[in-house]
């Protein structure tokens, strides 16, 4: 129930923040057009039919801070994590489920109060989804700089409690509550995903709390450890001895790992899915999961690439550059698995293997120009450009997105007991595909010509102007994309009471979740709770009556298809093995 109550808010936080960005998107394809349309549904945000200055800043803010935190992050671990961490591992219920609660209702709690900032007198928060000061730490500086600050502050620390109560009843989960015979090296990647993306937001949303706490104080308290020398309409303010960049520091130091929070959940869902839907054992488990521990790791000692243009110590800026292509290599390794994985397999090309795909394609070509951006020396030049905004949109935006449909497509027989239709899944997908690429592969060219982020309109300079063409191809791109979700919400929601009734497995999968009975009862299974005997990945295995043997299936039972490695830490379970080895041979001798 907590699952479906993170996912339906997510998916209405999404497309909340989906129609903030094709209002945005409409002012950058024609700055100078007046939509007297805009001015009735905004009013006076939105003067003589054009978007104020300011609230485009507010409406860039919201965006970000909606998709990166309310979707990217509480949608996508919130539900997957509440709906597969008990099942996968042989668990009645979460470690807390109280805390499981209350972790759901802080997050409601705070996407109420930051779509409440779009009806304070001066509008919501503007400065940017990093908020930083003096922007966020001044409320004289800009509209965005008032009341609706304050609440955007207040949201993301109702956010952050509600992602520490919600990881620590994960990692708790992990640890104690494993069935029988479900050790770590027989949890599936979606389970090594999601517990390594609790830790990272354990130990880094604190940082994010104490960075705000701070900013509270500066903007409410008179204190000054963000602001110094600051000149408002010809005022000097009594600022004194603070640093804009100790900010930035605290800022990012969570805003690094969030990244990974994002998008490791997308891996682990993609990795089940491609296992299932190739009907072949993921390559390379082992590395999986160390690839997993390695981002975890490192995510914690590269947060100062995004701060190289800040008079960083170019010594600490070489260490910061080489650790942000270090991390490259895990984030590597996981591509070529899954590749691997693909190779040769008897794939069935469900709306879900195809978003899992999805993923992966985003995941490569949004990554690779992360190593662009790594490079100190060339991040000088495309920092703050469009560049940036194309590669985070396709490496963490895009990526994540589909990592979270590919899984929404795959269990929603789990969570709501029916099918979602194939046809509408398939037009989902390629509408959405295509017009992602269309609208954030462009914008890779617009940056390396220089054109920077977050400007309200390019007309003012010439240099600028001959992308204004490009801009109206991307808005009609992302207006295209958004009309294809229409599809999917149909989908969506209409399955959930007339589609077509879920069988038991219906993907024939191996993990412990598609052993509990369709219809959900409380404790998830009616009996005792089942064993575990195997790893998650026996697909196609040779001499197997079937393609797929469930983790509950105990090796005595599949004696012609059971390999020596199967008994690494049975040696009794291996003398069976090769017993019935050669008894198998000596009968054959004798017919």
């Amino acid at each position: 129930m907590i699952a479906k109550q993170f996912l339906i808010t997510g998916i209405t936080m999404a497309v909340i923040a989906m129609l903030l960005s094709i209002l945005f998107r409409i002012q950058l394809a024609y700055p100078d057009k007046s939509f007297p349309l805009l001015e009735t549904l905004l009013g006076r945000f939105a003067p003589e039919g054009r978007l104020d200055p300011e609230f485009y800043l507010s409406l860039v803010t919201i965006h970000g801070t909606i998709m990166v935190f309310f979707v990217l992050t509480a949608g996508l671990s919130g539900t997957f994590s509440n709906l597969l961490i008990p099942l996968q591992v042989g668990a009645r219920d979460m470690a807390s489920p109280f805390l499981n609660m209350l972790s759901y209702w802080f997050f409601f709690t705070a996407c109420v109060i930051m779509l409440s900032s779009f009806f304070v007198q001066k509008g919501p928060a503007g400065g940017g989804w990093t908020i930083y000061p003096p922007l966020s730490a001044l409320p004289t500086a800009m509209k965005g700089s008032g009341l609706g600050m304050t609440l955007w502050l207040i949201s993301m620390v109702c956010f952050v409690a509600s992602s520490l109560m919600g990881g620590i009843n994960y990692v708790s989960t992990v640890l104690n509550m494993r069935t029988k015979g479900m050790d770590l090296w027989k949890m599936p990647l979606t389970i090594w995903a999601f517990f390594l993306t609790a830790i990272l937001g354990v130990l880094s949303f604190p940082v994010l709390v104490a960075g705000v706490v701070l900013l509270i104080f500066d903007r409410s308290f008179g204190t000054s450890f963000y602001l110094s020398d600051i000149v408002v309409n010809g005022q000097v303010m009594p600022f004194e001895g603070g640093s804009p960049i100790l900010f930035q520091h605290l800022f990012w130091f969570l805003g690094h790992p969030e990244v990974y929070i994002v998008i490791m959940p997308a891996m682990g869902i993609s990795s089940e899915i491609m296992s299932v839907n190739s009907r072949k054992p993921i390559f390379g488990y082992h590395a999986m999961v160390y690839s997993l521990i390695g981002i975890t790791v490192l995510s914690f000692i590269v947060w100062g690439h995004h701060m190289f243009i800040t008079g960083m110590n170019p010594f600490l800026g070489g260490v910061f550059m080489i650790t942000t292509l270090i991390i490259a290599v895990p984030s590597a390794v996981k591509t070529f698995n899954w590749l691997a994985t693909l190779w040769r397999g008897n794939i069935r090309f469900t709306p879900a293997m195809l978003f899992a795909i999805g993923m992966v394609s985003f995941f490569i070509s949004g990554g690779i120009t992360g190593i662009f951006l790594g490079n100190a020396a060339l991040d000088i030049n495309l920092h703050d450009t469009y560049f940036v905004v194309a590669h985070f949109h396709l490496v963490m935006g895009s990526a994540a997105i589909f990592g979270m449909l590919a899984g929404v497509y795959h269990w929603f027989p789990k969570m709501f007991g029916r099918m979602m239709d194939e046809k509408l899944g398939y037009l989902h997908f390629w509408l959405t595909f295509i017009g992602a690429y269309l609208v954030f592969f462009p914008m890779h060219f617009m940056g390396l010509d220089g054109v920077p982020r977050r400007y309200y309109a390019f007309t003012e300079f010439a240099s600028m102007q001959r992308w204004l063409s490009v801009n109206m191809f991307i808005t009609w791109a992302a207006i295209m994309s958004a009309c294809a979700q229409v599809a999917f919400l149909y989908n969506f929601i209409s399955s959930i009471f007339f589609g077509k009734k879920a069988t038991q497995n219906p993907w024939q999968a191996n993990t412990l979740e598609w052993t509990t009975p369709v219809e959900h009862l409380h404790g998830n299974w009616p009996g005792e709770i089942p064993s575990v005997y195997r790893w998650p990945y026996d697909y196609s295995k040779p001499g197997a009556e079937e393609d797929y043997i469930l983790q509950t299936t105990p090796l005595s039972q599949t004696m012609s298809s059971n390999l020596p490695h199967d008994f690494e830490d049975n040696p009794a379970g291996l003398e069976a093995l090769n017993k019935w080895t050669s008894t198998q041979k000596a009968n054959e001798e004798v017919k």
